[in-house]
């Protein structure tokens, strides 16, 4: 009985056996079929490649919008102008010769040439057509400093240029060029009817002309923005309430537009803030523009004049901040809670400031009903007001502080200099 359970349980274990083995080598055998036959299905198939060919499909999507009608019925008032200086061809200029002082050479090339070459590259726009004229607006600081001024139009065409006014505090310059070639004249929107949120479209010439009438896209980021302006020396001359957007504007976008959705010019592409404080943050997206409504006051007064005239007191001023706290009490004797202001350490002969009584070492601290906390916030109030405005003032002589009339009867370039 024994003998027969053993044989019945080895006659099991071998048919479970036998079943696993076979069952293993059939799913092998079918897994295997399966593959080679993937693999023929999916193989790369030989004969002509004639069938390979394609072509692009008669569809037509429609994809006007405002942005690009607005776009189209500007870009060919949109300019590049490019700021030419004479050529200097002094030998000395080579690397040895700056290294070593070929002084044998500097006599004989010392002299200039009257060729020009491009300094500088911006843009513009051309706001007004009359007779055989054509006028356009840019920035002060694209053609500073030119020997000449040329334009490329948008069509490729390069015009001439002469420079009817500038001026460096509005930073906006006006050029007069042939309207032969003119066929588009922008308008002027209404600055102060923007709003914040709204579509904003810069156009220019970013990097120079290669990369003319460029478009770019954003929005109004705020309508006054108050930012300080600096002189090509890098000395802050005052503050400017511009527009913010957020439309990438580039070195060479200066002097360009900003236009609505509409296609009217609200602004004129002046500065691009890439850093923020000593630190050096970088910073993306902060353009700015100077206002249509201040652009065509400084146009109309550069067109008739050729210069904007404003009003001066007729002293040289320093920033109280940069006087030393010893020299403040020594010498200046003012009360310690005059931190700011605005110091005279000359006045001219017959100006405003001295027939109002001011006097060397006096520190003026409100004009007009405005804190003058700096040199630059005096210039900016009084760039604000007209010759001819009667103001009040307020100084400190050393703890005094006297008030005063001041009429700003002459401008900077009729004063004459003469220490008191």
């Amino acid at each position: 009985m024994a003998m027969k359970n053993k044989n019945l349980w080895t006659v099991i274990v071998t048919a479970l056996i036998a079943g696993l083995i076979g069952g293993g080598i059939a799913f092998g055998v079918g897994n295997y079929i399966n593959n080679r036959q993937a693999e023929s299905e999916t193989a790369v198939p030989s004969g002509s490649n004639s069938t390979g060919t394609t072509k692009t499909s008669n569809v037509n999507v429609n994809v006007s919008s405002q942005s690009e009608k607005a776009y189209s019925s500007i870009k060919n008032a949109v300019v590049t102008v490019i700021n030419l200086k004479k050529e200097s061809s002094n030998s000395n200029n080579s690397l040895y010769g700056s290294i070593f002082g070929n002084s044998s050479s500097s006599s004989n090339s010392s002299s200039k040439s009257n060729n020009l070459e491009t300094y500088a590259e911006g843009s513009g726009v051309i706001y007004k057509k009359s007779g055989n004229a054509a006028y356009v607006v840019t920035n002060n600081h694209v053609i500073s400093g030119s020997n000449a001024v040329e334009i490329i139009m948008s069509n490729g065409k390069k015009l001439s240029a002469k420079v009817v006014g500038k001026d460096s505090v509005t930073d906006l310059a006006v050029l007069k060029i042939n309207s032969s070639e003119v066929s588009t004249v922008a308008s002027f929107g209404n600055s102060n009817s923007i709003k914040v949120g709204e579509t904003a479209l810069a156009i220019g010439s970013p990097l120079g002309s290669d990369y003319a009438t460029s478009l770019t896209q954003g929005i109004i980021s705020a309508k006054k923005r108050t930012v300080a302006t600096t002189n090509e020396s890098g000395q802050e001359t005052g503050e400017a309430t511009v527009i913010q957007t957020d439309a990438a504007i580039n070195s060479g976008n200066s002097g360009g537009p900003l236009i609505n959705l509409a296609g009217q010019v609200v602004g004129i592409n002046s500065m691009k803030l890439a850093s923020s404080g000593s630190s050096g943050t970088s910073v993306e997206g902060m353009g700015f523009a100077i206002p249509s409504n201040e652009v065509v006051t400084i146009i109309n007064q550069l067109i008739e004049k050729g210069k904007i005239v404003r009003p001066a007191i007729g002293a040289s001023l320093l920033d109280l901040t940069d006087i030393t706290a010893s020299q403040q009490k020594s010498i200046l004797k003012l009360p310690s809670k005059v931190t700011e202001g605005a110091v005279i350490y000359n006045t001219y002969a017959s100006s405003p400031a001295r027939n109002a009584g001011l006097k060397k070492y006096d520190v003026v601290t409100n004009l007009d009903g405005t804190k003058i906390t700096s040199v630059a916030t005096l210039r900016d109030k009084l760039y604000k007001l007209k010759v001819g405005d009667s103001v009040k003032i307020s100084w400190y002589r050393g703890s005094t502080l006297k008030t005063g009339i001041i009429k700003l009867t002459e401008t900077t370039s009729e004063l004459s200099s003469q220490d008191k």
